[in-house]
């Protein structure tokens, strides 16, 4: 099968070159040169996939995404910037980008991405295991973890949490009462491109995990020089 993909990029060197590298490994690719055709193809037409760069004319990618997000929210979005502060990374994330990468790149890791992005959107879903033969149930506070059936609340409510996220809260929950060191979370995410980022990335997943959270009785704190420890509030 023929994976389809929108690259929405206004520079027309890049766009050129990212969409041939793109062709000549099998993918189909649809190119939008502004945000509003972006937009148009997204909503009107089928894609397995978009790349969206965020300083887009006309609509701004970010726009873009988070419009098309209210109608496609299983799509799965790659966001290329070249801002590569926290908050850019932060307010990527925030609008729903599945992956954020920064520019200049090298095409490989763009198609790691990509291929990371499709296998985890083909994922196969697997019908819940009743709680009362689960093993994998784990509570903190108003936090229920369940690794059986992949699933966190907070009092009732299901988190939405991306693959690094639900990894993270794994680790803090496994963890929790003990200070998760940062080189824990280095390794446990060692095999694992499909999120990957600069070495500030980390704090992006803490920003967005400790969000979440909000609203529980649970926090995530620094503990400076060392790592982090999920606890309950006081």
């Amino acid at each position: 099968m023929v994976i389809r993909l929108l690259l929405a990029e206004d520079d027309a060197i890049l766009s050129d070159a990212l969409s041939t590298s793109l062709r000549d490994v099998g993918f189909d690719v649809e190119i939008a040169d502004n945000g509003a055709v972006a937009e148009y193809l997204l909503l009107r037409q089928s894609f397995d996939l978009a790349i969206i760069d965020v300083g887009l004319p006309m609509v701004d990618g970010l726009t873009v995404l988070r419009r098309v997000r209210v109608q496609r929210p299983a799509l799965p979005v790659l966001v290329l910037t070249a801002l590569d502060g926290l908050e850019n990374r932060v307010a990527g994330l925030n609008a729903g980008a599945d992956d954020y990468l920064t520019k200049p790149f090298d095409f490989p890791e763009l198609e790691a991405r990509i291929n990371a992005l499709l296998r985890r959107a083909r994922a196969p879903v697997h019908p819940p295991t009743p709680m009362s033969e689960r093993t994998g149930v784990q509570l903190a506070g108003q936090l229920t973890f369940d690794r059986d059936a992949h699933r966190a609340t907070v009092a009732g409510e299901v988190l939405d949490l991306s693959p690094r996220e639900w990894l993270l809260l794994d680790l803090l929950v496994t963890q929790r009462s003990k200070v998760l060191t940062k080189e824990q979370i280095a390794q446990a995410w060692q095999a694992d491109v499909s999120e990957s980022g600069g070495p500030s990335s980390l704090d992006v997943y803490i920003h967005r995990l400790r969000r979440k959270l909000e609203g529980s009785d649970l926090s995530i704190r620094t503990v400076r020089g060392l790592g982090y420890l999920l606890e309950q509030k006081q």
